[in-house]
């Protein structure tokens, strides 16, 4: 525990075992994401879903996740990590056990933003965990590789484990898995995991909250709706004008707040600032990927659940092999290596896909999915690295938080627009595999993007921005 917590506890800490425990919750979040991507299809057919509701099934989880992440953080820091880590944890398995008895696809929706809630006060609150529980630099280090391990596995198990229950038993298994392993983690959180709280926390902002939801939420919806609508309908045109409202009033309240949600000075710093474009856009195409990937290998290949879990197997185990080498490459070399690779994987992957159609060789797409994941895999720790790197220690983790934020609004982002090809494809009986060769393209972009990252962030221009910032806290 920090020696600057106010807040000590008499049991005595076991970092390995808190370790453990936080990576309990790592396991819980990344796993939920790929195993419900894979049981989609079989939502559709069971609740009678149309594609839009599909979307919103993925969108409902990270919307809030996005939302509510710099919030649950403050929250921890003010009432207590353990607490806040207790509660998000009881909430995420009550919001499981909720989906898989869900009577209905609205009822799973909004279970699944339940879900989100309690996620959001998992993932910043451990990492704040985890930090005061290692307290040397060398051994924080570790744990976090440990950490971005954890994830590298919980994606590759998501597929089999999703595909496996979802074709044996049914897809509302998927969210029982959850339940075990959220009480274990309660109860050895109860034992083993000192409370601590901030020095000093931030006060909470209420109305940026209600802003930055209402923002995103327009935005999405408007996106979701709008191949049926179309974008000319007056309740498209509504929601996107509401949309531009919300982000300007929360840009002006913002700025006038002593302490904001979001510190808008923080994007004078390129590196920063590109760490967020990043994280739109490198989990904008990673949710928008298994997305559709997840229906054209059941609804087009005829692939069964399980075997869709094997074909994006690889994806998930070179992520799994690429983010340790990440690690130490940007320690080493700073960013530029990892955001170049991560560049030549994306743009390669996504070049083979846009040629995709109903009869690619399967093991073309194995190759394709490799790429992927090696572009994934590099890009995640640099955005991380970026996000924080030349930042006073005071605002390191609103500054981490901000980018993990990033990451989950380009995932919501991702699957609306993804799913934007489904619904055309289907209302215009065209191609489903090359109605998608659009998006594809955009991944291209997405690709390119990394590429620009990888040398604009590590110039002395960006450098000095940066230097520039951190004089201002």
């Amino acid at each position: 525990m920090s020696q600057n917590d106010p807040l000590k506890s008499a049991k005595p800490t076991h970092p390995n075992a808190i370790l453990a425990i936080c990576c309990m919750s790592l396991l819980l979040i990344a796993m939920d994401v790929t195993i419900v991507n894979v049981a989609l299809p079989d939502i559709e057919r069971d609740l009678h879903a149309t594609v839009a509701q599909l979307q919103w099934i993925i969108d409902a989880y990270t919307l809030v996740l996005a939302s509510l992440l710099m919030l649950s953080g403050s929250m921890s820091d003010r009432f207590g990590r353990r607490r806040v880590f207790q509660i998000g944890l009881a909430l995420f398995s009550l919001g499981s056990l909720l989906c898989s008895i869900a009577p209905n696809i609205h009822g799973l929706i909004l279970f699944r933003g339940i879900q989100g809630i309690g996620a959001s006060m998992l993932n910043p609150v451990a990492l704040s965990i985890i930090a005061n529980a290692f307290t040397v630099p060398r051994d924080r280090a570790r744990a976090v590789g440990v950490w971005g391990a954890v994830a590298g596995a919980s994606l590759a198990l998501g597929p089999l484990i999703g595909g496996a229950l979802t074709q044996t038993i049914g897809w509302r298994s998927i969210f029982w898995i959850n339940l075990p392993i959220s009480v274990t983690a309660i109860a050895l959180t109860a034992i083993f995991v000192p409370e601590s709280k901030a020095p000093r926390a931030r006060r909470p902002d209420p109305l940026g909250q209600i802003f930055i939801f209402g923002f995103l939420s327009s935005l999405t919806y408007a996106v979701i709706e709008s191949p049926l609508r179309g974008w000319s309908s007056p309740l498209i045109l509504g929601l996107l004008g509401g949309a531009v409202l919300l982000f300007v009033l929360f840009l002006v309240h913002e700025s006038r707040r002593r302490e904001p949600l979001l510190d808008l000075r923080f994007f004078r710093s390129v590196p920063f600032s590109t760490a967020a474009l990043l994280g739109l856009s490198a989990f904008g195409c990673f949710a928008g990927f298994l997305f559709l990937n997840a229906l054209y290998l059941q609804q087009i290949r005829h692939l069964t659940a399980f075997n869709t879990g094997l074909c994006t197997l690889p994806l998930a185990v070179m992520m799994m092999l690429a983010s340790p080498l990440s690690g130490r490459l940007v320690g080493t070399s700073g960013p530029r290596p990892s955001l170049l690779l991560a560049g030549f994987g994306f743009t390669a992957s996504t070049l083979i896909l846009t040629q995709i159609t109903s009869t690619t060789p399967i093991a073309l797409l194995i190759v394709a999915y490799v790429l992927f994941g090696l572009g994934l895999g590099m890009v995640n720790p640099a955005i991380s690295n970026s996000a924080v790197s030349g930042m006073p220690l005071s605002q390191a983790g609103v500054a981490a938080s901000v980018a993990s934020t990033s990451r989950q609004v380009g995932a919501a982002l991702g699957v609306a627009v993804a799913g934007t090809v489904v619904s055309l494809s289907r209302a215009h009986h065209t191609d489903f595999a090359l109605a998608t060769h659009p998006i594809w393209w955009m991944m291209v972009g997405g690709g390119c993007v990394a590429l620009l990252a990888g040398y604009v962030s590590n110039t002395a221009w960006a450098k000095a921005s940066t230097e520039r910032v951190a004089v201002l806290f």
